[in-house]
């Protein structure tokens, strides 16, 4: 009764109060996920478009950027026209955070917020309401793709959860909301226990939560043999999720993962629909390109940095912002039957490549996937790149670590760095989170 009621009840009402428009963007989205590609491409541009001229006239950063390339919106007619703006990168907002925003907007009248940091710093960013609402209405769309609906009770694996204080917040939280958390930053098995106890007392129907978090959880009810939770659906999002994870998490929960990628400076990026066949690129709210070392478009099919255009924020533009991802994009249809592009895999971030002595790169998290798989007697593992000839490996041994678990994993890691490369093994107890209560498994401080 009570999710009918958050859902048809609460919901409406409570966007009726704060004069919101993310339900009826959501339901606006619900029809478009259906579009043909054609159509889905002349709203995006179309919207690109309404972007550019405002950010030239608005955003003191753009305006001086388009006059600088000599770049009139007007002139940007053409996927290859769009190339002429430079790309953003994370530096040029951290050293030029006042210059982006919006002379339309009044700076207290905007939402704020802050990234985790985990790639070295933090960035501060600003929205405008209609953004926030747009980027909510997206996430419950991609959301019901896993199993979730609205008004649906969730279990949230998350760091530092909010805390309601006011009125508001604590009826919104009953009312709408309605979510149980389990601190990441607090992972253990008397936290995972009370958890468990919770959740059975308040039969969430959804799973959401960091990729890696949720696999642990997982983990933990594997070894205590409980088999009683089961969410109808599983949004593994904020970080990479691994293959074996994946494999762990759907066999424990008897319950598919729906891989959701995302940023907090633009939002909802793609995210997997129910056949689970590479993740649709949110098309009616972002511009994604995935580009070269030199800054230009790569071939479908091969590994690109991932550039972001977000056609939602006014208050903020960001035009073809660095991300510092890197995935690949394949130009084949989804068995769905709809038409939005598909992002075919992520492959880590640009700060966690592993630089090769004889030249190149190599992907961590492709290190991480192959020992993990191939190793037995290893349950964590985190790649730091000291420096060029040095590489550490945290590793948290597994049950059914051995005498031959490091031999075979430094034999493994040989098959990529040369002699040339010192490999030393740390043993420990946990891999650390960050801040957020992400983990990152591999770290390039070159």
């Amino acid at each position: 009764m009570m999710d009918s009621l958050s859902r048809y009840v609460f919901y409406p009402l409570w966007d009726l109060k704060d004069r919101s428009q993310r339900l009826r963007e959501w339901r606006a989205l619900e029809e478009q996920q259906w579009w043909p590609i054609d159509r889905l491409r002349i709203l995006q541009w179309e919207r690109l478009q309404k972007l550019l001229t405002h950010a030239a006239i608005h955003s003191p950063f753009y305006r001086d950027v388009f006059s600088k390339h000599e770049i009139s919106p007007d002139s940007i007619q053409s996927a290859n026209d769009l190339l002429r703006i430079p790309v953003t990168n994370k530096s040029d907002i951290r050293n030029n955070l006042e210059r982006f925003i919006s002379d339309e907007f009044a700076r207290k009248e905007l939402v704020s917020a802050k990234t985790g940091g985990s790639t070295g710093f933090s960035l501060q960013l600003y929205f405008d309401e209609a953004c926030q609402e747009r980027r909510n209405a997206a996430q419950l769309m991609a959301d019901r793709w896993s199993g979730w609906d609205l008004g649906m009770k969730k279990a949230a694996i998350w760091g530092n959860p909010p805390v309601p204080s006011t009125m508001k917040q604590k009826l919104r939280h009953h009312l709408l909301d309605r979510t149980i958390y389990l601190d990441t930053m607090n992972l253990n098995e008397t936290s995972m226990g009370d958890f468990v106890e919770r959740w059975r007392a308040e039969q969430p129907g959804a799973i959401f939560g960091h990729a890696h978090s949720i696999f642990i959880f997982a983990c933990y009810l594997r070894d205590q043999g409980i088999t009683d939770l089961r969410p109808k659906g599983i949004v593994a999002t904020s970080m990479m999720l691994l293959a074996h994870e994946r494999k762990v998490i759907e066999q424990v929960f008897d319950c598919a993962v729906t891989n959701r990628y995302g940023c907090e400076e633009v939002g909802l990026i793609a995210c997997e629909c129910e056949r689970h066949e590479g993740m649709h690129l949110n098309v009616p709210h972002v511009y994604v390109e995935f580009l070269d070392g030199e800054n230009k478009p790569v071939k479908p099919g091969g590994p690109g940095k991932i550039v972001v255009t977000d056609l939602n924020n006014f208050a903020m533009p960001l035009i073809r912002y660095r991300v510092e991802d890197v995935g690949v994009y394949r130009e084949r249809p989804c068995s769905c039957g709809r038409e939005l592009p598909i992002l075919e895999r992520l492959e880590g971030r640009v700060a966690d490549f592993l630089h090769l002595p004889q030249g190149g790169q190599v992907a961590g998290i492709s290190l991480i996937e192959r020992t993990l798989t191939k190793v037995p007697g290893v349950a964590q593992l985190q790649l730091i790149q000291e420096s060029i000839n040095k590489i550490v490996i945290k590793r948290v041994k597994g049950n059914d670590y051995s005498n031959s678990t490091d031999f075979q994993l430094i034999e493994l890691m040989r098959e990529t760095f040369n002699s040339q490369v010192e490999i030393v093994i740390e043993d420990v107890a946990k891999i650390p989170q960050e801040a957020s209560g992400k983990y990152r498994f591999s770290i390039c401080n070159i």
